[in-house]
């Protein structure tokens, strides 16, 4: 049944292809590359150096940093002890990361030298700041590790233990912690196993620009590295580079949001740059517009594969498969697809009864990657957990083909150039401004971001709040991604029955303008 079989835990990854393929690339970038043999070394190394600084079963150990080679040799290292390794986000304000290092508990944070001005302001909020370990080019993780034993360390990891942590925002805005076991990221690797659409090749390689702090990201390299995949490290996500990367290094797998497929077409050196080593790229993080995707085979002569996940899910749920991509049928590219092997979806009423073919209903999801549950709060995952489903507050239908459409999110999640954006995080910071009476923020149609953030106000009498004043209290308490693009002030708000706010009200008049629907 399973690939590999001796592949236990994430550590076992590397050592499988270690013993089985020495020389075999894992990581590579235009300056050097690293075997997997080199990254075997150099994980049990950061494993000894990290159990002598109490890495243990329970705990995290932080990191904060963009992509590097340093960064998975922290991810692999950690897996070999029994702590999870939790990546921070470096686009976060510092109180938000505050927030999110004070929730982990964590004692010690592996961190670069250049987000020092976002960490040292974060560190200061806490009561107990945790031990930073900075690195930088020139003091490495890496070099760190000179000195500490080549050979495993002294820990016997269980696939109960929790590999990493992502930090996904609450509709409430205090941070959930989703702990993914080393057996959940297994038995991910199991569903893609029996997809026909997957398929790997022995000369694979996948450029990776995605920020490390997504489960898009981490998803799409363990399922790579499991698969033996060379990784082509990109610092973060330029347009430039990476184009740059793909006429250079010549990757065989790309993946991104559409978003940043429009933002690399739209960059004028894509005019010129040589996509032909491509022979697949993924998109994920919302629908693809025809126009889109029409651009892009146009210019990317390779296949392209859509799927819909969550970081709850551990992976992949659907995928509209590169066979369903049909250029004539413009609303079956709306599709997130089928789920795959191994997986179950359902639509539900409010009452929890199956909806009938065609009708709107809460997605659930059953399979076997779905978190263990998040970082001391399970209360919190007891309410979208039950009798084996997770509920993912998304609004879905499936059509007469068994394809599945998301047609809106529950509790009002905004995505803005495939970040996920809860609308009660950011009010929460609205809310504190002194002029503000009240605040709804919706998602607003965007040519550039798919939906920008709008923050909808009712002043307090007598003051005379703008526009800009509201967006540059906002710039100094919220990450870049997650500020108002656009506010607009009104007397009242529209309600329901039971006197909420009606966002769908407040919404109507932008998409109507868009000539889209949203509910």
């Amino acid at each position: 049944m399973w690939v590999y079989p001796e592949i236990r835990t994430l550590g076992d990854f590397i050592s499988y292809w270690a013993r089985h393929d020495p020389a075999r690339v894992m990581l590579r970038n235009a300056q050097r590359s690293l075997a997997f043999t080199d990254m075997d070394g150099l994980a049990n190394r950061a494993a000894h150096w990290l159990v002598d600084r109490g890495a243990a079963a329970d705990e995290l150990i932080g990191f904060l940093g963009k992509n590097s080679f340093d960064f998975y040799i922290a991810l692999f290292g950690c897996a070999r002890t029994r702590a999870g390794l939790v990546v921070f986000n470096w686009r976060l304000a510092a109180p938000e990361l505050a927030q999110q290092i004070a929730d982990s508990a964590t004692r010690l944070i592996i961190a670069e030298r250049e987000l020092e001005p976002l960490l040292g302001p974060a560190l200061a909020a806490l009561d107990y700041p945790p031990e930073v370990v900075w690195i930088d080019t020139a003091d490495s993780f890496e070099a760190m590790l000179a000195g500490q034993p080549d050979g495993p360390p002294p820990v016997e990891v269980q696939e109960s233990d929790t590999a990493f942590q992502l930090y996904t925002s609450g509709t409430t805005g205090k941070p959930k912690g989703v702990m993914l076991a080393h057996n959940a990221i297994n038995l991910m690797r199991l569903c893609e196993h029996f997809e026909p659409a997957y398929h790997w090749e022995a000369d694979d390689s996948f450029i990776n620009a995605l920020p490390n702090f997504h489960l898009l990201h981490l998803g799409i390299t363990v399922q790579c590295l499991y698969n033996g995949v060379a990784i082509v490290v990109e610092r973060q996500f330029d347009p430039a580079a990476v184009l740059r990367g793909i006429s250079t290094l010549r990757p065989t797998l790309l993946t991104l949001t559409p978003t940043m497929l429009q933002m690399l077409l739209d960059h004028p050196d894509a005019a010129t740059s040589d996509f032909s080593s491509l022979r697949l790229t993924l998109y994920a993080g919302s629908p693809i517009s025809l126009g889109l995707i029409k651009r892009a085979i146009a210019v990317m002569p390779c296949r392209f594969m859509q799927f819909y996940g969550s970081t709850e899910a551990g992976g992949a749920t659907s995928i509209l498969r590169p066979d369903e991509h049909n250029l004539d049928n413009e609303a079956k590219l709306q599709s997130c697809g089928r789920p795959l092997p191994l997986v179950e979806m359902r639509l539900v009423d409010t009452a929890g009864n199956d909806v009938p073919e065609g009708q709107p209903g809460e997605l659930l999801i059953r399979q076997p990657s779905i978190t263990k549950g998040y970082w001391r709060q399970p209360e919190a995952f007891a309410a979208v957990y039950e009798n084996g489903w997770y509920r993912t507050g998304d609004i879905a239908r499936r059509d007469e083909e068994g394809l599945y459409y998301i047609v809106d999110r529950a509790k009002d999640m905004i995505v803005s150039g495939g970040e996920n954006i809860y609308s009660a995080e950011v009010e929460n910071v609205l809310s504190t401004h002194p002029d503000v009476a009240a605040v709804a923020v919706i998602g607003v149609p965007d040519a550039r971001w798919g939906e920008a953030v709008m923050a909808c106000v009712i002043r307090k009498p007598g003051t005379a709040l703008d526009e800009d004043g509201l967006i540059a209290f906002a710039r100094t308490r919220l990450a870049g991604y997650k500020v108002p693009k656009r506010v607009s002030f009104y007397e009242s708000f529209p309600l329901v029955p039971s006197g909420k706010v009606s966002k769908k009200d407040l919404r109507a008049p932008f998409w109507a303008e868009a000539g889209r629907h949203v509910g």
